[in-house]
């Protein structure tokens, strides 16, 4: 018999003691052969090593210097973990038994799959799926990332119609599975996205050099979700709308950037006028921060076209059409209306 691939979790935490008391037990408790676990700590200031050490002996911990958010932070201790497979999972996440094998075992049938993801419902309300990642993610032209089961503030009801194995075109970061090569070979995530939208530049830069993003329907988990940044944090605000530039500029051809970016700023602005009229000072003034930023590199072509794109880019899951009009001008609020 076949030994099954090395599979190594890595939990990211920060100040995370609490979460880790909560949903540590089911991580560990997965079946699978082949498995380490391992808690990254991005320099924590509560108990939680001290928790750890205490509790989990067998888990292995690599301590960061300093908090240097989710993108640096993986990246970082994931030089330090030797496995065939990475599995980065959130610290907020519930974990189901089995869920394991059936994605490794999607995985290993194709060696063009390069990152995958189980099906992610809500911890709160678990008969409906997670805002992020729900039953994978896809992206419109203008850079709009949705998912099977969640389009903008509508979530889906699992009700088995996601119970497939597909093609994606992004997976979400609280359950991300990535064979380790492919990870070391694109240098893990951009560290200038510090959080947010990391997972689908590592996902894009995936597909343009023509390896397959999929999602696994015979995996789940439970997934709290605003766990670090509130939805409401003018900070998240700012991250989202800068580093959605970002993504546009890294990975669109540079003849479709010259357009949408320009086009997406028009777009954004219309959010900053929302935001201020509802009374959201702080979220305006975050995108108005985000959009010089976003000049200021751009300018200075500290953000660039990456140029490692393979003749045949895999573009499924990449919707063509506008997802902000399907939704709210056309009324399409479920992935299958669109």
């Amino acid at each position: 018999m076949m030994k099954e691939p090395s599979v190594a979790i890595v939990i990211l935490n920060w100040n995370g003691q609490k979460l880790l008391e909560q949903f540590l037990p089911s991580v560990f408790n997965s079946p699978y052969p082949n498995l380490q676990i391992v808690v990254g700590d991005n320099a924590s200031t509560d108990d939680s090593i001290a928790y750890l050490k205490s509790n989990f002996p067998l888990v292995k911990i690599i301590k960061n210097d300093r908090n240097y958010g989710f993108a640096e932070g993986y990246n970082r201790v994931l030089e330090q973990v030797t496995a065939d497979y990475f599995i980065l999972l959130n610290s907020d996440v519930e974990v189901t038994p089995g869920w394991i094998k059936p994605v490794i075992d999607l995985m290993e049938s194709d060696a063009e799959i390069a990152i995958a993801q189980p099906k992610i419902k809500s911890m709160f309300n678990r008969a409906y799926f997670e805002y992020a990642g729900a039953a994978g993610g896809y992206l419109d032209y203008l850079g709009y990332p949705f998912s099977r089961g969640r389009i903008f503030d509508t979530v889906e009801k699992d009700q088995d119609q996601y119970n497939d194995s597909r093609e994606i075109f992004w997976a979400s970061g609280c359950a991300l599975f990535v064979k380790s090569a492919i990870w070391k070979r694109l240098d893990g995530f951009d560290v200038r996205f510090f959080a947010h939208m990391e997972e689908i530049d590592l996902c894009w830069r995936v597909k343009n050099l023509g390896y397959k993003v999929m999602y696994c329907g015979d995996s789940a988990v439970y997934h709290v979700g605003g766990g670090t940044l509130n939805a409401e944090s003018p900070f998240k605000t700012f991250l989202n709308f800068r580093n959605n530039h970002y993504l546009l500029k890294k990975n669109l051809h540079p003849a479709k950037a010259r357009w949408v970016i320009p086009y997406r700023f028009c777009l954004d602005f219309l959010a900053l006028i929302k935001f201020a009229l509802t009374g959201k000072f702080k979220n305006a003034a975050a995108i108005s921060k985000a959009h010089r930023q976003v000049v200021k590199a751009l300018w200075n072509k500290e953000v660039m076209f990456n140029q490692d794109v393979s003749a045949n880019p895999n573009t499924i899951g990449f919707y063509k059409k506008s997802v902000v009009f399907e939704y709210f001008i056309l009324g399409k609020k479920v992935f299958s209306k669109i």
